[in-house]
């Protein structure tokens, strides 16, 4: 293990990074998710009660945890909360930019909005998010684009209304980006949702995809198969020396999260998450942090932990950090000023 001093760390903070795999619900800390608790809860959660929700021992302890969660956002004002207080917590790591998730499937399927009193909840949800975004913008610098996540596990159709208001919406919301297929694979694969990639991708919708984190590399050739364009953990990939020998050729951009795989149970340790190996194949590897507020680390730390448990110095986290605009959807203009800062940086 590299050792790890406050020079390295103050040089983490400083390079301008980009998030590209972060669920907003996963974001609300503990003391939040409290606070959040008193306007939506008939009887609210302690201090004590909310950090209980954040324990767990697998990925499907992880599910309900998140789903906890996510009941406690009721409206717009709890979602411009949460969505205000991630951006703070990205600028102060140095991100300036991130493509968040919203679980829209749990919305939609959970909550059941288009049975709800008000068919427009979603849309007032959204005008929430959308102001907490312009005051993050303004306030600390950082853009942000919205991802559309449908859970793949609720069902075809269920995805499809998340795929569809998301091309809908998209005309009076440009900072609606993309789509995205979250959820357990090990219960729906990506196949059965071949039709609907290909209508995002008409409608303009960019298009991601988790594949490969709790199932093999077959997963991940089924996401490449229907579009995706991004890859979400994408950790067994490994496993498969054509499939790794193909992401590098295509330079398909890859989510990595290796905190939130340990954390879940799907890879022992930092040190055995193949970050290193992809890297060093001329994989196009970006660091993120998925759910930090449940799997208790954050982009910065990925970083930090990328030194001291790989070994990656400084040049090579420039590398990763140049790579986490390549992989954006930010015009090219945009890309190339990042990317000009970092290699500027000493």
């Amino acid at each position: 293990m590299v050792s790890d001093g406050p020079d390295i760390q103050e040089f983490i903070r400083r390079l301008p990074k980009a998030e590209l795999h972060l669920h907003l619900e996963g974001t609300i800390e503990p003391e939040t998710l409290a606070e959040l608790s008193r306007n939506t809860d008939a009887e609210p959660l302690s201090l004590e009660a909310a950090r209980a929700l954040y324990h767990y021992t697998d990925f499907s302890g992880f599910l309900i945890a998140f789903k906890a969660v996510t009941r406690r956002l009721r409206g717009a004002a709890e979602y411009e909360l949460a969505a205000y207080r991630m951006i703070e917590q990205l600028a102060a790591q140095g991100v300036v930019h991130a493509e968040v998730y919203i679980s829209v499937g749990v919305v939609y399927f959970w909550r059941k909005v288009e049975d709800a009193a008000d068919p427009l909840l979603f849309e007032k949800i959204f005008a929430g998010l959308e102001r907490a975004r312009e005051r993050g913008e303004r306030d600390f610098g950082v853009t942000l684009y919205w991802i559309f996540d449908a859970v793949r596990h609720f069902s075809v159709e269920e995805a499809r209304r998340v795929f569809r208001m998301a091309a809908r919406m998209k005309e009076a919301y440009p900072s609606i980006i993309g789509i995205g297929l979250g959820g357990d694979e090990r219960v729906a694969a990506s196949e059965p949702f071949r039709e609907m990639y290909a209508e995002a991708r008409a409608a303009g919708l960019r298009l991601t995809n988790h594949a490969g984190e709790t199932t093999g590399p077959e997963a991940i050739w089924e996401a490449l198969s229907v579009g995706s364009e991004r890859l979400g953990h994408a950790l067994s990939a490994i496993r498969d020396p054509a499939l790794v020998e193909e992401l590098r050729r295509r330079q398909i951009p890859l989510e990595l999260n290796p905190s939130s795989n340990v954390r879940t149970g799907v890879c022992a340790c930092f040190e055995e998450h193949p970050l290193r190996r992809y890297f060093d194949a001329g994989l196009l590897v970006t660091l993120n942090s998925d759910d930090p507020a449940f799997f208790g680390s954050s982009i910065e730390n990925e970083y930090r932990l990328a030194h001291a448990a790989q070994g990656f110095g400084r040049e090579e986290l420039k590398r990763i950090a140049e790579n986490s605009f390549r992989a954006s959807f930010l015009p090219e203009l945009v890309k190339n000023h990042w990317i000009s800062r970092i290699e500027a940086l000493n």
